[in-house]
């Protein structure tokens, strides 16, 4: 199974600009697990989508999709299994190209990010999701998905947007921080949001997109839910504007746990994942 039921003779590795890498991970998962189905879901749904763009007007996967085998699991723990993803990732990086991960749960965007570092320096992470992630440890680990936009805080400048639910720790901490954060609320009420948001990026960046930023009335499909959520039009938004002044050197969807029987949130996370990749095609 590839991305966009593309025919897998076309294109190949080496032709490709975009490769897709599938982590069917959510050990640390706390509330509703399944998001390790959530790459499979992904995949499925691609191959019953349009390849025309509406959009943008073009057929974006003739810019070359490849899509590698899913990432085994280690089961030794989280902290080995950074490692493992670290790895997957820097042998994509290493040919230049453009991963595109599909998780799995939030803490599989940890190691993606160090092999992103070290590849690109000076990178920055824009994180869109609905929850902080700077927890310390949770569940006695430093490696969980509700403690990942912490890690990619000691190794890279960090925005979040979409933010709306923390712990008590978890506001402290950003109050200390040079984390930029930029909640739900702002994205809704505030005009021009995406040109402020945009201000504090620039240059080489990673875009990690829990799928639980959007709404559940339009994402239901993921493990911990959280009302007033940003819509379809908002994320794209912002992503396109992204793209249109910084160099995005990769990104991720994580989090989609699929509903049995319920198909509309897979289709819509391979929709988004279509789109970026489309958007990233206009400034190559």
């Amino acid at each position: 199974m590839n991305f966009g039921g593309i025919d897998p003779a076309y294109p190949t590795f080496e032709e490709a600009a975009f490769v897709v890498i599938p982590i069917p991970y959510d050990l640390t998962s706390t509330y509703q697990s399944g998001s390790r189905r959530g790459p499979h879901a992904i995949l499925e749904a691609s191959g019953n989508m349009e390849l025309y763009d509406e959009e943008l007007c073009k057929e974006t996967y003739l810019t070359g999709i490849y899509t590698l085998s899913p990432v085994e699991s280690d089961a030794r723990g989280p902290g080995e299994m950074v490692h493992v993803i670290r790895h997957a990732t820097a042998d994509v990086l290493a040919h230049d190209k453009i991963p595109v991960i599909l998780g799995g749960e939030h803490s599989i965007s940890f190691g993606v990010v160090q092999a992103m570092r070290e590849k690109y320096p000076g990178i920055s992470v824009l994180q869109l999701d609905a929850h902080a992630d700077l927890r310390n440890y949770y569940q006695c680990s430093p490696y969980s998905h509700a403690s990942v936009g912490r890690r990619i805080s000691e190794l890279c400048p960090l925005v979040q947007a979409g933010i709306r639910s923390m712990s008590a720790e978890e506001a402290a901490f950003m109050k200390e921080s040079t984390i930029r954060t930029f909640t739900a609320d702002f994205i809704l009420g505030e005009n021009m949001w995406w040109e402020k948001i945009c201000e504090t990026l620039n240059g080489d960046v990673y875009i990690t997109i829990d799928i639980d930023v959007l709404d559940p009335s339009i994402m239901p499909a993921t493990g911990t839910p959280e009302p007033g959520g940003i819509y379809w039009k908002d994320i794209l938004r912002l992503v396109r504007a992204v793209s249109s002044r910084c160099r995005v050197r990769g990104f991720d969807v994580v989090e989609l746990s699929p509903i049995p029987g319920m198909v509309a949130p897979d289709f819509l996370a391979a929709k988004l994942v279509y789109r970026i990749i489309g958007y990233l095609t206009e400034t190559k």
